[in-house]
């Protein structure tokens, strides 16, 4: 009996240094099942979009989007203070610049690939999903594969004129040039909200993409571009989501 007390002391002991290891060293960082970081990872499984509003409210504050990253992985989680309930819920988090604890909020809609960051708000209950305007991508889940497109000859031909018909190449229009059209997006739509997203093709050319979320991938469903009017003629053909 004393030889099991014993190991289970030796083992309580190397837990407990294994956590502070983690807590203080790695700021958390490998605890994916804790409570905070569950937050942060949903978030970060997200576009990440700043409306262009609270952009110039930041960069009067001197906060650059990699501070805003920043926030993300090491900024603490208030969830008394956050707005767990409704759409989108919002979450606030604390983090210190120049000495002085700022507050920033992440909104996850219902059913959207975005996370809109806001800064000008008092609280959590306050900030609401942007309905006008634009909002600034920052940015995108790590995954190459991140935008798929709905099959269709309207879709392909509208890819054919852009010189788009590799997703991958459309992702990397959307990394470069894209932004969030918040009038035009629909993020009540059931059953999955809808993104407009603005972007410039490989010639420069603007386009619009209304895309969902679906299985963790920008799903493209329509495409509005003026230099492929000879498209119009096909019909579009969505795949039941």
């Amino acid at each position: 009996m004393d030889s099991f007390l014993r190991r289970l002391k030796y083992y309580g002991i190397g837990f407990s240094i294994g956590l502070l290891f983690v807590v203080f060293f790695f700021q958390n960082r490998g605890c994916s099942w804790l409570p905070a970081n569950r937050v942060k990872n949903s978030i970060l499984e997200r576009v990440l979009v700043v409306p262009d509003a609270e952009m110039k409210i930041l960069k009067s504050k001197g906060i650059s989007k990699k501070d805003l990253i920043q926030v993300l992985n090491d900024g603490d989680v208030e969830f008394e203070r956050s707005a767990k309930r409704g759409n989108p819920q919002v979450y606030e988090l604390l983090k210190e610049f120049n000495g002085k604890e700022l507050s920033f909020y992440f909104t996850l809609p219902d059913e959207s690939f975005i996370s809109e960051i806001h800064f000008s708000e008092s609280n959590a209950r306050k900030v609401k999903n942007t309905t006008n305007g634009f909002g600034t991508i920052i940015r995108f889940p790590a995954d190459e594969d991140l935008v798929i497109v709905d099959e269709g000859k309207k879709l392909t031909c509208i890819q054919e004129k852009m010189g788009l018909i590799n997703p991958k190449l459309i992702l990397k229009c959307f990394v470069k040039s894209g932004k969030i059209d918040f009038s035009k997006s629909k993020l009540r739509a059931h059953p999955k909200a809808i993104q407009t997203i603005v972007f410039k093709d490989l010639s420069g050319r603007t386009a619009e993409a209304s895309a969902i979320w679906y299985k963790n991938k920008i799903n493209i469903t329509a495409l509005n571009v003026s230099f492929a009017n000879d498209c119009e003629g096909y019909p579009t053909q969505n795949v039941d989501k």
